[in-house]
């Protein structure tokens, strides 16, 4: 699962995808001199209007979370793994 960080102004705001129209809004409202818009919860709820000017500093990023699996250690491997001696310590 990826989730969307977007931080402005220095707060970070974790939004659901899809984020290609909430980038849009974001553009359009810089563009024209500043503008509010809303910004959607990443879990259900009414969001937050933020006021977006330009100069005002946005960070998009993307987090994956709960990635694949790793795959599992056999119990040999792990049987044969032994601390590295510490004798010059």
């Amino acid at each position: 699962m990826k989730i969307h960080r977007l931080t402005v102004d220095g707060r970070d705001y974790f939004l659901p995808e899809p984020i290609d129209a909430l980038r849009a809004e974001i553009l359009k409202a810089i563009q024209a001199g500043g503008g509010y818009v809303n910004v959607p919860p990443l879990r259900g709820g009414p969001g937050i209007d933020i006021l977006f000017s330009p100069g005002m500093p946005v960070t998009w990023s993307q987090i994956d979370v709960g990635g694949e699996p790793e795959e599992a250690v056999s119990s040999d491997e792990d049987e044969a793994y032994q601390d590295p001696p510490y004798g010059a310590l």
